[in-house]
């Protein structure tokens, strides 16, 4: 494997969701294989190698400086593939003692070496972020010692790609493995080899269904190590570094890409809320907007702002003209102030004040244009295994319930949490309180349910459509203006006073009509791109897959070497 074959893999899948990572993970795998680099004839053979590390070992137990049972060569579990003839799969703890680094208490710590924490490591690449020394750090914690060349390994899941080599004498949190080859090997091959796929993958099997999975000892000093002559190792590392940097820099080009990417889908979104001349100017902008968008959009996170924008446009009048033929009959449906439930007088002027209101629309609080506002009982109801729906807020999403996991409470349950009002279709249930409030969907027809805790119930009246109010609880208008204003720190909330004061803009009724279906078609082109999106992700991957797979594939690696 060489830079340009490795360019020419890259180029086929670049697009595909993490190919840089998955390509340094597959430079580990050849590195680890053999496939990397040629073997050369005149290497000391790793079963050589091996003999001069059982010399060493039995030099070292005769000096008292490890124990006789850290000689021992342990019972390998089975390989995970098969090897070039001058290696050899051997049991870690055989070349190496594992976790040698003595313990050492807070206090005992000399201030001016090095401290190396988790968080000073980067996944994957094993690199240092981070140097710190004792003295920098507060520390309270038994710590491990560890001296230069050892190989310090992150044991603890999901940060098992946490390896480097230690250049310097210093401690560690105990979380971090100090292994130390009984005879000096390459230490970088080493660290890279523990960085390797199917290890991780040892490590990660093992410690599934634990709380804090790590890699105990007794697994550790028994995991197969595939060992290269000395020679190769280095041959190894080399090549490995000059891939690895190849990689940062397609990496970096990608970053960039993106970037390029994100301020031009930017500047065509801003388009569309950028101040037009007259309507047509604006549908000019759209228009413009929109067609370019499928070319700028690579990943299905770019979507959910472009549905924001949309929401944002609609509730101020942006997405269709004003047709002065409208009539303002619905202005008679809304309840008088007077008779309006009580709500935040001064939040809603404030907010309405900063609503550029089109022509023959009004703003009102939500308390006008809602026949009724209802809070949920506020009371865990008793769930059963079947009966009348009860929603819970996972099950409100902005637009969308989601019944797909439904829950249920019994007959006499539901009397009484409809006491105060019973859910209809097109009602709205409306999460105000919670993890994910400020969004809200209508009920579907035909559906009989009441609510769990943390949510409202709305309704509209005659002066709104209850879609249109719908899609204004959902816009960023009023989405924002409930975060901003929302109380009780770690369980966020918004008053009920602050919702029936919502500001919600209210057009003639044929005009909503025509917004809620412009909104329709928009998101239907958001869902016909996303779903575009996930789809091309997925074969792209897919592809990755294929490709690595395919590379690995001893038959494909033998004509690749016979084409060189």
């Amino acid at each position: 494997m060489n830079a340009e074959r490795l360019l020419a893999l890259y180029e086929q899948v670049a697009e595909a969701p993490d190919a840089v990572p998955h390509m340094r993970r597959f430079v580990l795998d050849l590195a680890v294989r053999g496939k990397l680099v040629p073997q050369e004839a005149d290497d000391e053979p790793a079963s050589e190698l091996l003999k001069r590390i059982a010399a060493e070992k039995a030099r070292l137990v005769k000096a008292g400086e490890i124990r006789k049972k850290a000689a021992q060569n342990p019972k390998m579990v089975e390989p995970p593939h098969e090897l070039p003839a001058n290696w050899r799969w051997v049991a870690l703890g055989t070349v190496f003692l594992y976790d040698a680094g003595a313990k050492r208490e807070p206090k005992s710590l000399d201030p001016s070496l090095w401290l190396l924490e988790l968080e000073d490591v980067e996944k994957e690449t094993g690199r240092l972020v981070a140097r710190s020394s004792v003295a920098d750090r507060e520390s309270k914690s038994t710590k491990s010692e560890f001296q230069v060349g050892d190989i310090l390994y992150g044991k603890l899941r999901p940060y098992l790609t946490k390896v480097l080599v230690a250049d310097a004498p210093g401690y560690s949190t105990t979380e971090i493995v100090a292994i130390r080859p009984f005879l000096p090997l390459c230490s970088e091959y080493c660290a890279l080899a523990l960085r390797r796929p199917d290890f991780v993958d040892y490590v990660t099997r093992l410690g599934q269904g634990t709380k804090m999975p790590r890699l105990r000892t007794e697994d550790a000093v028994v995991s197969p190590f595939p060992l290269p002559p000395l020679a190769e190792q280095r041959r190894i590392v080399a090549k490995v570094d000059e891939l690895m940097a190849l990689l940062d820099r397609l990496e970096a080009a990608r970053t960039a890409r993106e970037a390029t990417r994100d301020r031009l889908t930017a500047a065509s979104l801003a388009r569309l809320t950028a101040p037009a001349a007259d309507a047509a100017d604006f549908l000019a902008n759209a228009h413009f907007a929109l067609a370019t968008l499928p070319a700028l959009t690579t990943r299905s996170d770019q979507i959910k702002p472009l549905r924001q924008i949309i929401l944002n446009l609609a509730v101020r009048g942006k997405l269709v003209e004003q047709d002065p033929a409208d009539n303002q009959k619905n202005q008679s449906a809304l309840r008088p102030d007077k008779q309006a439930e009580s709500y935040d007088r001064r939040a809603f002027e404030e907010r309405a004040a900063k609503f550029d209101l089109p022509s023959n629309w009004t703003i009102e609080p939500l308390s006008r244009v809602a026949e009724r506002i209802v809070d949920c009982p506020h009371t865990t109801p008793k769930w059963t295994e079947e009966g009348v729906l009860c929603i819970k807020t996972n099950q409100v999403r902005a637009g969308i319930l989601d019944l797909s996991t439904p829950t249920f409470v019994s007959e006499e349950t539901y009397k009484i949490r409809i006491e105060r009002l019973e859910p209809l279709a097109d009602d709205i249930l409306y999460i105000r309180e919670g993890g994910v409030l400020g969004v809200g969907c209508r009920i579907p027809p035909n559906i009989r349910l009441c609510m769990g805790q943390r949510l409202m119930l709305i309704r509209a009246n005659a002066s709104v459509t209850p879609v249109f109010l719908e899609l204004c609880l959902n816009s960023p208008w009023i989405a924002d203006f409930a975060a901003e204003k929302t109380t009780g720190g770690a369980a966020p909330r918004v008053n009920m006073s602050l919702v029936r004061g919502y500001p919600i803009p209210l057009p003639p009724l044929a005009e909503q009509h025509r917004i809620v279906a412009r909104v329709d078609a928009l998101m239907a082109l958001c869902d016909s791109l996303e779903a575009a999106l996930i789809t091309a992700d997925t074969t792209r991957a897919r592809l990755l897959e294929a490709l690595l797979a395919d590379a690995l594939n001893p038959a494909s690696m033998q004509e690749m070497e016979a084409a060189e």
